[in-house]
């Protein structure tokens, strides 16, 4: 990013509560500069204003600063402003700056490029000198990879690593018999996607999950059709016989499938790819009876795609044509997701 490398200093902004109706929830976070540029979206353009302004005032200070916005009163005007939600969302800021490699954030990068969900841990309040707020943590694979909170304190905080089915929120833990207020957020890479099939209809596919900022691998056994496909926003494009997937390409590290090579055989032969990985979502285009058929053919190996198998593909919406059926497939695909 421009930013980093003018080495302007920026305000991550860190949602660490809700109540109600929000636009955003606990861990969702947004950079900010000091001139009131942003990246990423906290309230749908309702608050951004104001957060920009409260950003400088953290970027000159050097303290970071929380921010409580109660939005229940749903008739009455903030900064000018009808915003006509009904929540309440504080906000955590904490400055970046080049002198300190822009951490915590810069090492968040690293865990986002993983394919694991990772942590970040922030102090919001704390009344220790050696656990001032602001202070943060951020695991990569698993382990700690960053971090300027005081080793005295880490024993208590680095149990909760994991986050074992919590997800990201605050809470008070107890240091020397004081209270201390922490953000544990969860840091959740983009979904990887393996698309089978570099037909015209793939490309509005990778598109629309490029746009979701999905990570796309897309293959074809067909040189002409990956040599003549627009799949510049795929992470990856190869060209490989299905008999050689499994030893180019990690199928654990994909959340989703989806098959689409419009050929029998190749249909036939992703399937029993597929069958003994354990992705949890497997798409196939076409009608029902083409799907039938095509597990019929597979036997026995059809029964390890019970319950992972998704045909027709896409929620149905009446779709015509690539980019409405694309839509759906990629819906589909962001309900799952999101449920699983």
């Amino acid at each position: 990013m421009e930013w980093s490398a003018d080495g302007r200093p920026l305000v991550l902004a860190t949602v660490f509560e809700t109540q109600g109706s929000t636009y955003s929830k606990a861990g969702a976070q947004m950079l900010i500069t000091g001139d009131g540029l942003f990246q990423g979206m906290l309230s749908g353009g309702c608050l951004e204003g104001d957060l920009a302004a409260r950003a400088a005032a953290v970027i000159e200070s050097g303290d970071p600063q929380s921010v409580t916005y109660d939005l229940g009163q749903n008739d009455a005007e903030l900064w000018g402003l009808g915003v006509g939600c009904d929540g309440l969302m504080r906000i955590f800021l904490q400055v970046l700056l080049a002198k300190n490699n822009y951490e915590p954030f810069a090492t968040m990068t690293k865990a986002f490029a993983g394919y694991c969900e990772q942590l970040v841990v922030i102090t919001l309040e704390s009344p220790l000198e050696g656990l001032p707020a602001g202070s943060s943590l951020v695991t990569v694979d698993g382990e700690i990879s960053w971090t300027d909170i005081d080793s005295r304190y880490l024993d208590v905080i680095a149990p909760r690593k994991r986050l074992p089915g919590a997800g990201s929120h605050a809470e008070t833990v107890q240091f020397e018999n004081k209270d201390v207020s922490i953000l544990f957020a969860s840091l959740q890479p983009p979904p990887s996607i393996l698309v089978l099939g570099a037909g015209l209809d793939a490309e509005p596919v990778v598109r629309l999950a490029d746009e979701l900022g999905w990570r796309i691998t897309i293959s074809d056994h067909r040189p002409a059709y990956i040599e003549s496909g627009d799949f510049a926003t795929a992470e990856r494009v190869c060209c490989l016989p299905v008999a050689e997937i499994e030893s180019k390409i990690s199928l654990d590290r994909y959340a989703a499938a989806i098959i689409m090579s419009h050929h029998l055989v190749s249909d036939r032969q992703y399937l029993e790819l597929l069958a003994p990985s354990e992705i949890p979502y497997i798409g196939l285009l076409g009608p029902p009876d083409r799907r039938r058929r095509l597990l019929d053919d597979l036997g026995a190996t059809a029964s390890q795609l019970e319950g992972r198998i998704h045909g027709p593909a896409g929620i149905d919406i009446g779709a015509r044509g690539p980019a409405p059926i694309a839509l759906s497939i990629i819906a589909e695909m962001h309900r799952y997701l999101v449920r699983s």
